[in-house]
């Protein structure tokens, strides 16, 4: 692969990359929390046991 085909092929992988990022970012008891259980009074309680420090309310 010539040094031009995969300069662009690294731009092309970060320009997808990024979005999928900030999105894990925006999610309630994303990371190390699991992800979401159940909802409890409009509030996600996360798989951890923790409740969500999100602004979000649930139904």
């Amino acid at each position: 692969m010539t040094s031009n085909a995969l300069k662009k092929l690294i731009a092309l992988l970060m320009a997808c990359a990024v979005p999928l990022a900030s999105y894990a970012a925006n999610t309630p008891c994303s990371g190390k929390k699991g992800g979401v259980s159940h909802c409890s009074a409009g509030k996600f309680i996360c798989k951890d046991g923790s409740t969500s420090a999100s602004k979000k309310v649930c139904n």
